[in-house]
């Protein structure tokens, strides 16, 4: 699945209005359930670019392998959503 700039902007607008950063996931997830949305520490994220900056919150873009994740700078490649918050 492609995530396209306005995919991206539907999804930083409810990551960046929810109440807490789990609640922008389960709201996500059940906006659009397949894709992938999980919630990491900052840290561990540190050094990696996100795809969206919400005030103290991080959007990144992941994609894997079946086995392996990885963060990705290419929207067409993303499968996941990873999400931080400072």
């Amino acid at each position: 699945m492609a995530i396209t700039p306005d995919y991206l902007r539907s999804a930083g607008e409810v990551i960046g209005a929810a109440s807490c950063l789990r609640d922008a996931a389960a709201l996500w997830r059940a906006r659009d359930p397949a894709m992938r949305v999980v919630v990491v520490d900052a840290m561990d994220m540190r050094g990696e670019t996100p795809a969206l900056s919400l005030g103290k919150r991080r959007v990144f873009l992941a994609t894997t392998d079946g086995h392996c994740w990885s963060t990705t700078k290419l929207a067409a490649e993303a499968s996941a959503l990873i999400l931080t918050e400072d």
